[in-house]
């Protein structure tokens, strides 16, 4: 069943990346624009948005920090003017480090907060008005599997992933009635610069390339979650509904705790 409008032409819609300079991001920016989309990337590092808009006509940048709040603000405002509207919003900026309660570090927790979540609440600051305005339009927040239960070296990273999939349903709730779509995407393991520091094997490992055309055929059926890989994603939705001790017990025999 579809929860928002498909969206399955591309040609001549304003997609704004926020997190779009490597990864998920600029895979899914570059498959936009394949499709026609008006695309514009942002993140900290310049060079690789030069580099992207280099490699892609027609597209542009804006380069800020997502954790600043004035910078993402100037920027939706400079876009609605420019442009007129936004059609696609998505927020995946994120930062990882793998940490346990043995090893807590205060600040790089606080920063996962900041990037990963804060981040997203300075964006719907910048945006909503705009897509409220429209009465249209589509906002999706990249959140991650880790942030369905629990999991070991996730101390940090997946309580924001959690957050942001509850920010994801709240949202629709109060927007899908104003004509504004919502959706929340959920990746297994993807490889990036951030699943690189990972030691261990990582299942059902999707390029972003393989990411990015999950992302649009979620979007073309109107999906609220975008999850996948599915052979993975469904199993881990599976331990969901599963009593806390034996969640616990086979999240230990599968880890090796």
């Amino acid at each position: 069943m579809a929860l928002n409008p498909k969206l399955t032409d591309w040609q001549g819609r304003t997609a704004w990346l926020v997190g779009a300079s490597t990864g998920i991001g600029r895979a899914t920016a570059a498959a936009l624009h394949a499709r026609g989309a008006r695309v514009i990337v942002s993140a900290r590092n310049v060079q690789a948005l030069e580099a992207f808009t280099a490699q892609h006509p027609g597209s542009e940048f804006i380069a800020l920090d997502a954790t600043n709040r004035e910078a993402l603000r100037a920027a939706a405002q400079d876009l609605a003017e420019r442009h007129g509207r936004l059609d696609l919003v998505v927020y995946c900026a994120g930062h990882y480090r793998a940490m346990r309660a043995t090893a807590f570090d205060l600040d790089e927790a606080l920063r996962h907060q900041q990037v990963n979540y804060v981040g997203a609440l300075y964006l719907l600051d910048a945006v909503l008005p705009v897509l409220q305005r429209q009465r249209s339009g589509h906002l999706s927040l990249v959140a991650s599997v880790a942030g369905y239960r629990g999991l070991p070296n996730s101390l940090a990273y997946g309580p924001t992933k959690a957050a942001l999939i509850n920010l994801a349903e709240t949202l629709y709730l109060d927007l899908e009635p104003l004509g504004v779509g919502v959706s929340v995407i959920n990746p297994g393991f993807v490889e990036t610069p951030l699943t690189a520091q990972n030691r261990f094997r990582m299942p059902a490992l999707l390029t972003p390339e393989q990411a990015a055309q999950a992302m649009l055929d979620g979007w073309a059926r109107g999906r609220f979650e975008i999850h996948f890989p599915r052979r993975f994603t469904l199993w881990l939705k599976a331990l969901r509904s599963l009593r806390d001790s034996v969640y616990f017990a086979a999240v230990r025999r599968a880890t090796g705790l």
